[in-house]
């Protein structure tokens, strides 16, 4: 049977700077996989990347492929293996379906409960399903991971409060300016992370919100929703004398604010205090501003206490969404089992057999006048029949290959006949 392997690193075992240095973006994550799929001993494969996060989920052809996966991403990220090896973890089979459902599910999280990662998790699958690098197995897997986080949202509390990066984010805005009322807020970028600390921000009453985009239409759009005003990204630097708190999450691989252009502001704004929320990977705020007098720089990583305050609460509803989520590993397992050869040969053959005995005693119950050894001669050719018709596709279905799929053989076979054993619900 396929084995399922997922590797990766996230904010338990790595700092930022090393997830920086991992992370995919959505060109590189198409590029890794057309090499995947170049490569004969990796059959399926899926690459996960968002700021707290790069993991690899994929089924090897044969053997498990660890260290090549390994080797793979050093080159890719042109990291050396010395350098990250240790922050990585791995998971085979159900540890990594487990894995994959908790992730999904937002346990995995570094804010438990916040609902960004299941969209961010359908659209690493899409890439993949649009590249072809997924297959059977990982289709199935996928999907089963959105219907656990879907029931682990509907049927528990973890949503309930649930606070995202960017809530985080104002949490610690409000503890630095006790009144967000007087502040006025610079954004840059536009994307989603942006428009949620922008909801938080308007529900925290601030006083006004200047959006920056390197495309100014989205500034201007984003503006216009949360009566804000816009500016030109080339205009951030100037407009750091007129704002309090700067909260950065654009795309950029470089620092969109250095030392240097916070030192310039910092003079035109008598040196009163300047509060930067970095929740982009990589980050966008250069860190040497912590040297500046009266700027104070937060990373991603920096969120982590007040996400921890969160987590005793969500104790009991966390532990009921893993009741949920390893009901679901079990439920894949025996999807996994129901795959194998066995079981759909024993299953076509009793298909074969009780449609071949309910229609012969169909047909001999209107026969009254055959003698006894009549009947028996009738029911041994229909059985006779039934075998010989379904003899070559079960020569088949036992005839695995080495550079065969036969778990995709295995499914159209199922479905082909209408043999698929049905889920539990």
């Amino acid at each position: 049977m396929s084995k399922i392997i997922l590797i990766g690193a996230n904010h338990k075992t790595a700092p930022v700077e090393l997830r920086e240095k991992l992370s995919f973006s959505s060109e590189e994550i198409v590029t890794a996989l057309e090499f995947l799929k170049q490569d004969k001993d990796i059959k399926e494969s899926l690459v996960f990347s968002t700021c707290n996060r790069t993991e690899i989920l994929y089924i090897p052809e044969t053997g498990e492929q660890v260290n090549k996966m390994i080797e793979f991403v050093s080159r890719h990220k042109n990291v050396a293996v010395s350098e990250f090896k240790d922050a990585l973890y791995t998971y085979k089979d159900d540890d990594a379906v487990l894995h994959l459902f908790k992730v999904a599910s937002s346990l995995d999280s570094m804010v438990v409960g916040e609902p960004q990662i299941l969209g961010q998790i359908k659209q690493a699958y899409r890439i993949a399903v649009e590249n072809n690098a997924s297959g059977v197995l990982l289709n199935r897997l996928m999907h089963k991971s959105f219907s656990v986080a879907k029931k682990v949202r509907k049927e528990t509390g973890i949503g309930d409060n649930a606070v995202s990066i960017s809530y985080a984010a104002i949490e610690l805005a409000n503890k630095i300016f006790s009144d967000l009322s007087q502040k006025t807020v610079l954004l840059l970028g536009a994307g989603e992370m942006a428009e949620l600390a922008v909801e938080h921000l308007i529900s925290n009453k601030v006083k006004q919100i200047i959006v920056a985009n390197r495309t100014f239409k989205n500034a201007v759009e984003l503006a216009r929703k949360f009566n804000g005003q816009a500016v030109k990204f080339e205009e951030r630097e100037d407009a750091l004398k007129d704002v309090d708190i700067i909260i950065s999450s654009t795309g950029a691989t470089e620092y969109v604010l250095t030392r240097d252009q916070v030192k310039r502001a910092m003079k035109k704004r008598h040196h009163q205090t300047l509060f930067f929320i970095d929740i982009a990977v990589p980050r966008d705020i250069d860190p040497q501003i912590n040297s500046i007098s009266n700027a104070y720089v937060y990373d991603i990583d920096d969120l982590k206490n007040i996400v921890e305050s969160n987590i005793e609460q969500r104790g009991k509803e966390t532990i009921k969404a893993e009741r949920y989520i390893e009901e679901a590993v079990v439920k894949f397992r025996k999807w996994l089992e129901s795959l194998a050869i066995v079981p759909t040969i024993k299953a076509l053959n009793d298909k074969m057999s009780s449609i071949v005995e309910i229609e012969c005693n169909k047909t001999l119950s209107s026969l009254k006048h055959l003698s006894k050894e009549d009947i028996e001669a009738i029911k041994r050719m229909t059985q006779a029949i039934a075998s010989r018709t379904i003899h070559d596709p079960i020569l088949f279905l036992r005839n695995t290959g080495d550079h065969r799929d036969d778990s995709l053989y295995l499914n159209v076979t199922r479905q082909l006949f209408n043999i698929d054993i049905p889920e539990e619900k």
